[in-house]
Order: C-alpha cells, then structure tokens, then sequence
C-alpha cells in the first residue's frame, strides 16, 4: 500500500491501486472537497475489484465486487476502481465526478443514513444531491434517470 497523504479532512487517503491517479487527476483533492462538503472525517482507501470483492464477501456474505464500502470503526471509505469506473463509462460520467458522489454516499452512511427502504432511500439521494450541487457535480440520480431512459 503506497502510505497514506494527510488531509485536511482529518482522514488519510491511500491508493493502493495506482491506476486511480490515471482517471482522476487531483485524488486527495477531489476525496478532501468531498469529505469536507459533507462534513466527515474518515479514511479512503482507493483500491481494486479484487480487494474489495474479498471484503463484500467477507463482512456482507456477498461474493461480488461493489462500488463502495464503509466502515464505522474505525471510519474508512473504501472504493473500487472497475466498479466505479464501468459505472461511470456507463452513466456517462467523469471517474472524478462518480468518485465524488461515491465518497459522499459513503459518508452519509457514517452519519447514519442508509437505503434500505424507499423514503430512506429518497432522504439520502436528496441529501447526496445537495451536498454534490455544493461541489459542482451534476445530480446523479436526474443524469442516471435520462441515461436509462436513453436505452429503452
């Protein structure tokens, strides 16, 4: 694992897979604006599909890669690369901009939200939408909406 950057947010950020600095230009910038943005104070670890499959099946029982994990204790955020990268090809996005929105929904997830069912769920789409218009970032849930609709 390549050590960890110091942050402003108070966490650290580590790529341990090298190939996130290839689609994102400024990584402990983009992870410190949104950590900031959203007021959260956690580690990143930027990794692989592999690394993040072993974890899913671990501490959830599902074998499969998923775009992000969180974790309370201590707080950590941790993102996989072709996850997020083939969703972002596919909703038509930046890596940077996905990244974005991924460490934001992860940490709502710290701070207690969650989407389990649909009025949690529309809370923190809601939230995740206000905190990314702060940052710039399109809303990923209109944007994801005319892409589906798109393909029909």
């Amino acid at each position: 694992m390549e050590p960890g950057s110091s942050s402003p947010f108070g966490g650290g950020v580590f790529v341990e897979d090298r190939r996130w600095r290839f689609y994102v230009r400024d990584v402990p910038g983009v992870v410190a604006r949104a950590l900031a943005v959203a007021g959260c104070e956690a580690d990143v670890v930027l990794t692989d599909d592999r690394t993040v499959r072993r974890l899913n099946g671990r501490d959830r029982g599902k074998n499969k890669p998923t775009n992000v994990l969180t974790y309370e204790h201590p707080p950590e955020i941790i993102l996989a690369l072709g996850v997020v990268r083939r969703e972002a090809v596919r909703e038509r996005k930046s890596v940077a901009a996905h990244l974005t929105h991924l460490l934001i929904h992860g940490a709502l997830h710290l701070q207690g939200f969650d989407h389990h069912h649909p009025g949690e769920a529309r809370e923190m789409e809601s939230e995740e939408t206000k905190l990314l218009a702060r940052l710039r970032v399109a809303n990923p849930w209109k944007t994801r909406i005319i892409v589906e609709m798109k393909s029909l």
